[in-house]
């Protein structure tokens, strides 16, 4: 079939591959009318200028002239547009099915019982002043091929799995009072907490805005054998700094390498869902297994985290409809309201939207977009609304309010507790995410061919027919519980993860 038709009532189909004019549809009686690119939509009825379009049996836009059975339909023809929505308020959520027995992992189980993925120690920055000091710390450990295998400071302690520097552009020129710096605190506090770190230390300069002291006081830190802290004008400079962090470092490597991995339940999982570089096959394949994985995570205990606010936007109402109580779907529309009043004052407007490359890969709108990104949810209820980088304290299917930009949004969900990020992408990502690993997973064969390197597993096979979408689910699914156990990640193989750590920044620089 040289098309996928998605809903019975769409405007639409999807290309699979690349058509030229004169092909037929089969079982659309339309024939196409010039080049109609991979993953790309088709016209199968006239549409008139000013009609609503639909695929996912949902308005993605309205024509802005007349469109022809058989022609592309992209931004040159179908545009965003405004329309009331049914919020429908829990009208579809329905109880969790709970498994009798949930599967387990292999997991790392903290002294206060917390469980983790992996086994890290951190370095945190108070502000972007101490950041070089941070990563030349981080970089002590950092093995060197080039050098004996006796300069590798972690060669005694394979249950650690790496010595990182979370290092970010802000903790000075802000209200110290204001919002802007106790979202970098919460942020840095739910770092500072995360199962994955055996232990962590928070480089300051010493003057900043962000002291040391009201970041442990704001998140209720304390310093202890596993928490250490120091400024560097307290401590003679840079260097100084440097082997003073180093040395703690060392310290801290034995206890953090008496760690095993033993069976624990699934419902210690916390998975971040993501989707970047999406492409018109998206909301067809890999975001929908990604969304069966999730109803089975959920079927066994864990919790998912759905974010990217302004890009849910228009499709909001589907997720409000699985809303566990009316309290969740006001939460969820008053985010969306301050979303709308945030871009009014910044000259911005929430349907600027999609990027470049996801145009290139057929998305036309943010209506599009959105719609195929709450995919990744699956289809269980939604239990709570979360502001960013706020602590995750229940199970099930959770919303975290944070932007687009992947960085940032995933830095929230990671800052929460999520200790594993599930990312799809249709355009090609290399991203990773330390502590968390990330695992990638492509919408198309053709970018899994291209960039094997980077991506963990390949849902193509559901755009060519050759699986479904329950199937690619529990192969995801049993990714995940594989990936917790230990096994790593592409990105991870590759040693990335450090500079992807991006809080979100609100407010005035001063």
């Amino acid at each position: 079939m040289s098309h996928i038709r998605i809903h019975a009532n769409d405007d639409v189909v999807i290309a699979r591959r690349q058509l030229i004019s004169g092909t037929v549809l089969e079982g659309e009686g339309v024939t196409v009318s010039g080049l109609i690119p991979a993953g790309h939509k088709v016209a199968v009825r006239a549409i008139a200028a000013g009609q609503p379009v639909r695929r996912y049996n949902q308005i993605i836009g309205t024509a802005t002239r007349p469109i022809a059975a058989g022609q592309h339909v992209h931004s040159h023809n179908l545009a965003f547009s405004h329309f009331e929505r049914d919020y429908a308020v829990g009208q579809d959520a329905q109880p969790t099915q709970y498994v009798a027995q949930p599967a387990t992992f292999q997991g790392i189980v903290r002294s206060d019982g917390r469980v983790a993925t992996r086994n890290y120690i951190g370095i945190l920055t108070s502000v972007n002043c101490s950041a070089t000091v941070a990563r030349a710390i981080a970089e002590r450990f950092r093995p060197d091929p080039r050098l004996p295998p006796e300069h590798d400071l972690l060669r005694d302690y394979p249950n650690v799995d790496g010595v990182v520097a979370l290092t970010h552009g802000a903790g000075c020129a802000t209200d110290s009072a204001g919002e802007p710096l106790q979202l970098l605190r919460r942020t840095l506090g739910g770092y500072a907490r995360h199962p994955n770190f055996a232990a962590i230390i928070v480089v300051g300069l010493g003057c900043e805005t962000n002291q040391i002291a009201g970041l442990m006081q704001q998140e209720g830190l304390a310093p202890s054998a596993m928490l250490h802290s120091f400024n560097i004008q307290d401590s003679g400079g840079t260097a100084a700094s440097v082997e003073r962090g180093v040395e703690l470092i060392r310290a801290l490597l034995p206890d953090a390498n008496r760690v095993q991995r033993v069976p624990v339940p699934a419902s210690h999982l916390t998975v971040g869902l993501q989707c970047g570089g999406s492409d018109g096959y998206s909301g067809i394949s890999a975001n929908p297994a990604l969304g069966a994985a999730v109803d089975r995570l959920v079927r066994h205990g864990g919790a998912a985290i759905l974010s990217e606010t302004p890009e849910i936007y228009g499709g909001e109402h589907l997720l409000t409809r699985r809303a566990a109580s009316p309290a969740v779907a006001q939460k969820l529309i008053e985010r969306l309201r301050w979303w709308e009043r945030y871009c009014e004052r910044n000259d911005a407007e929430m349907d600027n939207n999609p990027s470049a490359g996801n145009k290139a890969g057929g998305l036309t709108t943010i209506l599009e977009k959105s719609l195929g990104a709450i995919a990744k949810s699956g289809t269980t209820r939604l239990e709570a609304v979360l502001e960013y980088a706020e602590p995750v304290r229940r199970r099930g299917l959770l919303y975290m309010d944070t932007p687009g930009y992947d960085p940032v949004s995933a830095t929230g969900q990671v800052a929460g507790g999520a200790n594993l990020i599930c990312f799809t992408t249709g355009r090609g990502s290399a991203y990773g995410c330390a502590p968390s690993p990330s695992l990638k997973l492509s919408t198309n064969t053709a970018l899994w061919l291209r960039q094997q390197d980077d991506i963990d597993i390949d849902c193509g096979a559901i755009v060519e027919g050759e699986a479904t979408v329950d199937e690619l689910g529990e192969r995801i699914f049993q990714l995940m519980l594989a990936t917790a156990s230990g096994t790593r990640t592409k990105s991870e193989r590759h040693g990335y993860g450090q500079q992807e750590f991006v809080p979100w920044q609100l407010g005035a620089v001063m």
